[in-house]
Parts: C-alpha cells; sequence; structure tokens
C-alpha cells in the first residue's frame, strides 16, 4: 500500500504541475497588470485545493486545532517548527489565507516552482549578500505591515524528527520590525510521510495554532530573547 501511496502521490503532483501551471502564468501576468492581490488569493486557493487533496491521498490521520486563533485580516507572522518538507503542504492546507514564506534563492532557478513561490508571496533570500538579505526582509516587513501573512521557520532547518531544535538569533527580526501579531505553529509527524523512507506511509499527523501574541505590545527589549523562549515553549508545549 505504501508503494501505490506513493505512485498516486506522485500522479498528483505531476498533474498539479501541468494542469495548475497554466493559470499560474496567467495570474503571473494578470499580477503585473495591477491584479497581483486578487491573483495571490487566486493563487492561494489552487495551491490550498492541491494541498488538501494531496494531504487526503496520503490517507494519513490529521488532526488541526486552533484555526480560530489565526486573524483573517491584519498582518501576521506564523512562527513555526520545521520537521519535514511536508510541513509547507500542511501550511497550505489549512492557514487558510494567503502568505509567503522566504525561500533560498537557489529555487528562483527552478522552473515553475519559482512562479509559485513568488505568486503565493514567497521571498527569495541571497543569504550570502547581507544588503540583498537586508532588503528581501524588508519587503517581508512591508507586506505584513500592509496586511499580508508570512510564515518563518526559526530552527533554520528540518529536523527531520530529531525533535524541536533551537531558534537561531535574530529570527524573529521579520515578526518584531513589523510589529506583527505571532501565531505559533507546532507540527509533528510530518518527516515520518515520506522523507524517512521515500515511500508515502499512512502515519498521524498533527498542527496547532497557538493563540495571537502582539509584538506590538511587547517591550522592544524583551523582543528578542524573551519572545522567542516565549514562542519556542509554546511550540515545545504543544508537541507534547
Amino acid at each position: 500500500m505504501a508503494v501505490l501511496r506513493t505512485i498516486v502521490a506522485v500522479l498528483v503532483l505531476i498533474a498539479a504541475i501541468f494542469g495548475l501551471t497554466p493559470f499560474a502564468l496567467i495570474a503571473f501576468i494578470l499580477s503585473f497588470l495591477g491584479l497581483k492581490k486578487p491573483m495571490a488569493l487566486f493563487t492561494y486557493r489552487m495551491a490550498q485545493g492541491w494541498a488538501k487533496l494531496t494531504i487526503f491521498l496520503t490517507g494519513c490521520p490529521f488532526t488541526v486545532k486552533g484555526h480560530e486563533n489565526i486573524p483573517q485580516k491584519e498582518g501576521v507572522c506564523f512562527v513555526s517548527n520545521h520537521v519535514g518538507l511536508f510541513d509547507i503542504l500542511l501550511a497550505l492546507a489549512e492557514i487558510g489565507r494567503p502568505f509567503g514564506f522566504v525561500a533560498k534563492k537557489e529555487l528562483l532557478l527552478v522552473p515553475f516552482i519559482n512562479i509559485w513561490i513568488w505568486l503565493l508571496g514567497g521571498l527569495f533570500i541571497d543569504r550570502k549578500n547581507l544588503k540583498k538579505a537586508r532588503r528581501t526582509m524588508d519587503e517581508g516587513i512591508r507586506r505584513i505591515k500592509n496586511g499580508g501573512g508570512m510564515i518563518i521557520f526559526p530552527e533554520g532547518t528540518r529536523s527531520k524528527g530529531r525533535g524541536l531544535l533551537p531558534f537561531r538569533s535574530g529570527s524573529f527580526k521579520l515578526a518584531t520590525q513589523a510589529e506583527a501579531v505571532i501565531i505559533p505553529v507546532a507540527i509533528s509527524g510530518s518527516y515520518d510521510v515520506f522523507e524517512k523512507t521515500g515511500l508515502v506511509r499512512k502515519v498521524p499527523i498533527s498542527m496547532i495554532f497557538g493563540e495571537p501574541i502582539p509584538t506590538a505590545e511587547i517591550p522592544p527589549e524583551e523582543r528578542k530573547q524573551i519572545l522567542s523562549d516565549r514562542v519556542y515553549g509554546i511550540i515545545e508545549e504543544a508537541l507534547k
């Protein structure tokens, strides 16, 4: 059954690339003609439908809690642990509103994937060039201040089943400098879906959205380490 689920998942991915990408290309063009906001919502709904279908086809028991904690209009920064590649699919399926994320600049050279990341509000960052990286972060801050959403993974890498890793220093700048509302997100089980064995397995996965944390109400001197420790503790407790 694992082999069959893997084949089905690959076929759905191929179908999505060839079936949905033409619509994405049209949205890409219309975005440059002044329709970026409605096209972002349109693209997100397509991606959300694909993500929900893919999760359903894996057969994984999926538990989601805390949808009521997600603000639908104001700027927001989702702060999540990063278990595996499947995390992005879970976020697309369940956040319920367009959001972007910071991707490494190498993905800008990957056909189709680069268009989807851009349309969904993603940003490409060159971490080796501090000046360019700063401009990328400034764009993320601007988007949040304008009412958009971004998701960050402060561990800096996938934990691959090793538990919650330490948060990197400075990883909360996107949220604190935008004075955004933070939604802690705890994900478990996603690494075991296919990365652990290379086959799609029917394993329990869960996603928990914590209560909002308004960073604007936190004194500036506490926004660096105390905020990081607070969010880390919330995610750690949710994972238990």
